[in-house]
């Protein structure tokens, strides 16, 4: 399948998966009858040729002068477009799969200069398996995960309960913000970036992607959900633990048992083979067991209502899913496995480790504790 890409690696996890070359600007990279060629401006071209895993860098101007001479109607039209369809006559190609995301303008401008474009919605299902060297970068990626919920949790050990249950650290209120901006900085240290970090606490909590505003109170649970980058090789870490300052209830100390159980549980199912939907509705079931019921409201949800877990990579969220869609588990997958409990006026819930399914048994690629309960 000849392959057609243009974009940032940033927004394109496929294109930095194909070239392993991260450009903060669009460029556009083919694959075709299996050689891969990339077509990069001065700024980017020598160090592509010294750093990239392109068989081909091309530079942008030279091929630009040449759309320019041979297509100038199409050229004034659309660079770019005219660009890639030189290249592509160059290379005696008509038909390319793009991913989901290719840009539409850019599609279009492409159709009518004659080339032939199918989208594809997974341009590199080998993505889904994890190399041994993979995998290590994203232990690397939760080692800075566990670096800044490990900075959450020293803010929230050393913070003090005012008499209306306020914490406050240093004099001033500790809220998600300081307990974010804390994780950041841990995360950064250890070589990784963390964006949209969650550290939300109490109602607020029971929205899985809020990511957390104004102060934390004692006795509350505080969900820290953080998911950096590793700014050397894009790969991510994805890790989750829930905390409380304070003095837990009986039903809180209930809630995050349960949900370390249903964890538990949900890793012993994980093998090689075994289809991602089986993993699911056994933690919805325990839960149901449990006495924990999920409902669906005009005004949201409560209970277990998101997926079991998910693909881990060069994208937070990435092929496949452990959900109630279909998807056998491939030996090589990396997903992340976070049961979660959520009900208003009791609190959220939430455990994330990673698992790599290199054997009869998962390798957990995360590593930090499970002491929730913070006097």
């Amino acid at each position: 399948m000849n392959l057609l890409l243009h974009a940032a690696t940033a927004s394109c996890a496929d294109l930095l998966y194909l070239g392993g070359f991260d450009a903060p600007d669009a460029f556009t990279a083919l694959r075709v009858r299996g050689k891969t060629t990339a077509l990069l401006n001065r700024l980017e071209f020598a160090r592509a040729q010294k750093n990239s895993a392109f068989d081909t860098v091309l530079p942008l101007e030279e091929w630009t002068a040449k759309a320019r001479k041979l297509r100038p109607r199409a050229f004034a039209r659309h660079p770019s477009a005219a660009t890639i369809a030189t290249l592509a006559a160059g290379l005696r190609v008509r038909e390319f799969a793009i991913p989901d995301s290719f840009p539409a303008a850019l599609c279009d401008a492409l159709r009518k200069l004659g080339l032939r474009l199918r989208t594809t919605p997974e341009p590199f299902p080998a993505r889904r398996i994890k190399s041994p060297e993979q995998a290590a970068a994203i232990r690397e990626g939760n080692r800075a995960a566990a670096a800044g919920i490990a900075a959450a949790e020293r803010l929230l050990r050393r913070a003090r309960k005012t008499k209306a249950g306020a914490l406050v650290l240093g004099g001033a209120p500790l809220t998600s913000e300081r307990l974010k901006t804390a994780i950041e900085i841990a995360c950064l240290e250890a070589g990784a970036l963390s964006a949209g970090t969650i550290a939300a606490a109490g109602d607020q909590a029971c929205d899985p992607h809020e990511t957390g505003h104004g102060p934390v109170r004692a006795n509350e649970l505080v969900v820290v959900d953080v998911f950096p980058r590793v700014q050397k090789t894009g790969y991510h870490g994805d890790m989750t633990r829930t905390f409380l300052k304070g003095r837990a209830s009986d039903a809180q100390r209930r809630l995050v048992a349960t949900v370390r159980d249903a964890q538990q549980a949900a890793l012993a199912l994980l093998r090689p083979g075994v289809n991602g939907r089986k993993v699911h509705t056994a933690v919805e079931a325990f839960f149901e067991k449990a006495g924990y019921e999920t409902k669906h409201t005009a005004a949201g949800s409560t209970g277990f209502f998101h997926g079991t877990g998910h693909g881990l990579g060069l994208e937070i969220h990435e092929a496949p899913r452990v959900s109630r869609a279909n998807n056998v588990l491939k030996k090589g997958t990396v997903v992340t496995v976070e049961p979660g409990l959520y009900y208003p006026g009791l609190g959220g819930c939430r455990i994330e480790d990673v698992a790599w399914l290199d054997g009869e048994k998962p390798t957990l690629l995360s590593d930090y504790g499970y002491e929730w309960e913070l006097r």
